[in-house]
């Protein structure tokens, strides 16, 4: 009876089932996320680094100097004063910015100003070939 007893309540057990065990696919999927995301973050790090690589500044200041617009002079001689300035660091450069700052100066503190002349235009032509010639 006892056998019998046990035989009734191993009846009872279902047999094994298979359970689908997709957390290996789960795992590399994972991996490939993460590798995309880190690949993701170094491309936009080193484009980043690749825009922002060290730029010329003289370069910057020579290309603005030679932007400047005449018409307005006083915003001129203010402007030309100023990238002058920044770009005298030699010795010809900082001679050539004495004699051309002078020039300017009549032209920045007043209310009403004349056009520029020849001799400030041809000092201030000078000065630029020479800065570019040396950067």
């Amino acid at each position: 009876m006892n056998e019998q007893n046990i035989t009734a309540q191993l009846k009872d057990i279902k047999p094994l089932l298979e359970i689908p065990d997709s957390s290996y696919y789960i795992y590399w999927g994972l991996i490939g996320l993460v590798g995309l995301l880190l690949l993701g973050i170094l491309f936009f790090v080193a484009k980043r680094f690749w825009d922002n690589r060290k730029i010329n500044l003289a370069k910057v200041y020579l290309e603005a100097i030679k932007k400047i617009e005449w018409e307005d002079t006083k915003k001129s001689a203010y402007e030309a004063t100023h990238y002058a300035r920044l770009l005298a660091t030699d010795e010809r450069r900082k001679e050539l910015f004495s004699q051309l700052e002078p020039m300017l100066e009549k032209y920045k503190y007043k209310k009403e100003v004349d056009e520029v002349d020849e001799d400030t235009r041809n000092q201030f032509n000078l000065y630029v070939q020479v800065a570019d010639e040396s950067v």
